[in-house]
């Protein structure tokens, strides 16, 4: 029975059953806690945990969840698999022991025919808790499985929690005896490699209190409600109904492993060492897919590391079995075609997920050819000194330069019989992003002790910020910084960061510019503020320098921002929204905001893509974000708990901490989000949104800059002018412009490529020449010489390489020329087959020559390039160079 079937089988029974069939939701895990779904239950969790009333009494799903923790033991064993689906049902206060374990047996053990799994009923083995005594009586008694095939096990395998205060319960799980031939009998108990697992029911009836571990908690009482969670591994089921050894020859893994084969040649059962990197491969791939089918795109932090990790692994163990071209784009075709059947949206997503795919595996094979050859240097000087260890500073050489994986990193150097300093490489990761923390802190709030505003915030408590509803009000100056140091008072002309108890200012934040403004003291003394920030949470310091008067700790004072300002930068933000919904609709939710900055009349906005966005689809973005505009929708701001943020489907950020309370900001019914920036009232008052466009700032990550409102007008109105400039220079209208001014570059380029034509040929008359100025040093022809200034290199390659070519074959020649360009000198030296029989290496030589010059230069033993410093070297580079000769013939 094919996986798809099982699927089917599966969601059928339930759903005649009376359950609620529940697609799979998205890997991208819909919790702050979680990176990606481990489980099947996860998206279930809220109801479980009492978060949220279900919608449904009873529910069926199979799962997508994909677990990491043992990637390194995936391929070296059968078990170990990163991807895997969890068929479950679920009971919320409906059924309960009694129901959950007849619907088990029943689906189980009802004959192929019938719609059933049809498995031999003498071959199912029962573990229950140990004192669920309810449990044993209804497999024996109800159900008729012979007390000889139920045992008893403790907390360890069959007791469930969530690992901290909340539901737990007893679990029954169902096991298939798979024969003598996996070993010993006995029961789940004795050996479950024989037995294996194939199904896990969670009776939740209990409540649990704190405690530490699967065991180490107290049992608080009975729950009020009673609830069931079941899961079965349809890996494993398949396994069994497909008749095979492990779940790497099911369906669904072992075609992957058959065009890994094809692909490399190397047959799968011939050794294990390739037995391994066949699995690693055909498991890799299928979980990147089903990822990048989710919308996780490959990175260096969270999920995206997770698949830019495995990824990686997967190609990596693709060249290590002898493959030498690029292969994941048939990988992926595999995993699409025998996958699509089950999840139709890979097919529909079919192109996005390969363009992922493939940028992916081109980066990692420029890094993996320069990396392995830095990793090869350090293991080699490793053993040399004697050590096991490879440097921490080398395995984040190999990170921060080439992309490397530290796990790919420990893996390779484990093959070469070293381990890696993993605290040495993690200190300097630490390091590095304390660097970059420190200088973006110190840009924003200068270099002032932060103890001097926990201090500030321990005394006054928390800024309250007014500014969502006023812009100017009273206020009190708490804590007063004269050039970073705390101070009672300050003076006109001095450079201050005060903090108020409560302010109209809005901090920078959330990718919004900080307001700007003046803050004026009854006394009359006046500050105007340039900047606004939270250096620590809950303190908002206004940076700015007093005009007037003195500035005291206490007083009280008039806080007013810049009114146009705020506008700008407000229109500014709502655009953003707008920008951002209208691309998730254009491309899907892997256009998901990875960072923005809104400023006055303008804004930028990243957000992920792993290709550029086509012109066409930018334009029906920008059409889309206008027409948003004409509607006039209102924009208002509401907080709420974050469940119920996450239930109105506001859009959230993962790696974003959100307390218990969020503001959502939604526009019309267009847009929603959790923000805490400033925004217009209603979408008539942006005028109007110019996208100038998007471009590339990173892998898998696109900008797009726009202008807003006024700004945005006086952009169009100069694209205008100049349009209306260039028809007059052309002589044609502004739809013939494209055309016209195509032609006029067509022409020019032609132009261009004859004058280098005829360049060039100039160049190479005067090898004729050369060739007779040649010198006998030692039995060596020797030509040296400085062409004409300007000469590129391309061509001082080929002048020197036809020089070669017209001395005789038989005779030792090296050919040296010289030429200024840029300012700067420049050399090509080639040698023959003779002279290099002699020791004569162009590297060699060219090395001389370029240190001569000031600079450097290398290559192969037949001909080098190099360059320098200083033309006036020229001469002396030559005569190094005749040095050597004469040396070295």
């Amino acid at each position: 029975m094919e996986s798809a079937e099982i699927r089917r089988r599966w969601l059928s029974f339930f759903e005649e059953r009376g359950h609620t069939v529940v697609p799979s939701a998205s890997l991208i895990a819909d919790d702050p806690t979680l990176l990606l779904v481990p489980a099947g239950m996860v998206p279930f969790k809220p109801y479980f945990l009492g978060e949220v009333k279900p919608p449904f009494p009873r529910a069926s799903s199979v799962q997508k969840c994909v677990r990491t923790p043992d990637i390194e033991e995936v391929g070296k064993t059968t078990r170990h698999g990163t991807f895997f689906q969890m068929c479950g049902n679920f009971s919320f206060g409906d059924y309960f022991k009694e129901g959950a374990i007849k619907l088990a047996w029943e689906l189980l053990t009802t004959p192929v025919a019938h719609g059933g799994y049809g498995l031999d009923p003498e071959k199912l083995w029962i573990t229950v808790y140990k004192e669920d005594d309810e449990a044993e009586r209804i497999w024996r008694d109800v159900v008729g499985v012979p007390a000889e095939r139920i045992q008893r096990l403790g907390m360890g395998p069959n007791f469930w929690s969530m690992g901290v205060p909340g539901p737990c319960g007893p679990c029954s799980e169902i096991n298939y005896d798979r024969g003598p031939e996996f070993g010993e009998e006995g029961g789940p108990a004795v050996n479950d490699e024989r037995y294996v697992e194939i199904w896990n029911l969670v009776f939740m009836q209990y409540e649990r209190g704190e405690g530490t571990g699967k065991e180490d908690f107290e049992i608080l009482g009975d729950l009020p409600s009673k609830n069931i969670d079941t899961g079965l591994g349809l890996e494993r089921l398949a396994m069994i109904l497909q008749g095979v050894q492990n779940m790497y020859e099911t369906d669904t893994l072992k075609v992957v492993i058959d065009k890994a084969t094809e692909l490399t040649g190397v047959r799968y059962g011939a050794e294990h060492g390739s037995d391994v990197s066949l699995r690693v491969v055909a498991d890799h791939m299928r979980t990147s897919v089903m990822l990048i089918g989710d919308g996780v795109t490959p990175g260096n932090e969270g999920r995206g590391y997770v698949l830019r990790r495995i990824m990686r692994r997967a190609v990596r163990n693709m060249r290590l079995l002898g493959a030498t071209g690029p292969v994941v784009g048939e990988l992926v075709d595999t995993v699409i075609k025998t996958m699509g059947e089950q999840y139709p949206e890979l097919e529909t997503d079919r192109k996005r997920i390969e363009t992922v795919a493939l940028a992916e595996e081109a980066a990692f094979l420029k890094a993996l050819k320069g990396g392995t050859n830095i990793l090869d240097t350090a293991v080699t000087e490793t053993k040399a000194s004697g050590s096991t260890v490879l440097a921490g500073d080398k395995a984040f050489l190999l990170h921060d330069t080439w992309g490397f994986p530290i796990d790919l990193t420990l893996e390779m150097a484990a093959e070469q019989g070293l381990s890696v300093d993993e605290d040495g490489f993690r200190r300097l990761m630490q390091e590095q992003r304390e660097r970059a923390k420190a200088d973006a802190k110190a840009k924003k709030i200068g270099h002032a002790d932060v103890t001097a505003y926990r201090e500030i915030a321990d005394g006054s408590g928390a800024t309250e910020f007014t500014g969502y509803t006023n812009t100017e009000g009273e206020t009190t100056i708490v804590g007063l910084l004269v050039n970073g140091v705390p101070s009672p008072a300050a003076s006109e002309g001095d450079e201050v960061e005060i903090v108020l108890d409560r302010t109209p200012f809005y901090a920078e934040g959330g990718g919004q510019l900080a307001d700007q403004g003046r803050i004026k003291l009854h006394s009359g003394a006046v500050v105007v503020i340039r900047d606004v920030q939270q250096p620590v949470p809950g303190v908002t310091v206004h940076k700015g320098s007093v005009q007037v008067g003195e500035v005291t700790v206490g007083a009280t004072a008039y806080a007013t921002i810049d009114v146009r300002r705020r506008r700008a930068i407000a229109r500014a933000h709502s655009a953003t929204h707008l920008t951002h919904q209208a691309l998730r609709d254009a491309l899907g939710p892997t256009a998901a905001q990875a960072g923005s900055e809104n400023s006055p009349g303008r804004f930028r906005f990243d957000f992920g893509s792993p290709a550029a966005v086509p012109g066409t689809v930018l334009t029906d973005v920008e059409q889309k974000i206008n027409e948003v505009l004409a509607r006039e929708l209102d924009v208002h701001a509401e907080v709420m708990s974050i469940d119920e943020a996450k239930r109105q489907g506001a859009i959230a950020e993962f790696g974003e901490k959100y307390g218990e309370r969020v503001r959502v900001v939604t526009i019309g019914d267009f847009s929603k989000e959790l923000c805490g920036g400033t925004h217009v009232h209603n979408t008539a008052q942006l005028g109007l949104v110019k996208l100038l466009g998007e471009s590339s700032i990173g892998s898998g990550v696109r900008r797009i800059e726009a202008l807003v409102g006024v700004d945005a007008y006086n952009f169009l109105a100069k694209e205008h002018t100049v349009v209306a400039q260039l028809q007059e220079l052309v002589k044609g209208r502004s739809e013939e412009l494209p055309e016209k001014i195509s032609a006029m570059l067509g022409k020019l380029k032609d132009a261009e490529k004859e004058i280098e034509k005829f360049r060039a040929e100039k160049v190479l008359q005067a090898a004729a020449g050369l060739v007779e100025s040649a010198r006998d040093v030692r039995g060596v022809a020797l030509v040296t010489g400085q062409v004409p200034d300007g000469t590129s290199a391309d061509d001082l390659r080929k002048l020197v390489l036809d020089v070669r070519g017209r001395i005789q074959g038989d005779r030792p020649s090296v050919v040296a020329l010289f030429t200024t360009a840029n300012g700067r000198p420049l050399t090509v030296i080639a040698t023959n087959e003779a002279a290099r029989e002699r020791g004569l290496k162009a590297g060699d030589l060219v090395r001389t020559a370029a240190k001569t010059l000031g600079g450097g230069g290398g290559g192969k033993p037949d001909v080098a390039q190099g360059g320098g410093q200083n033309p006036a070297a020229v001469g002396d580079a030559v005569a190094a160079v005749e040095r050597l000769v004469a040396e070295t013939a």
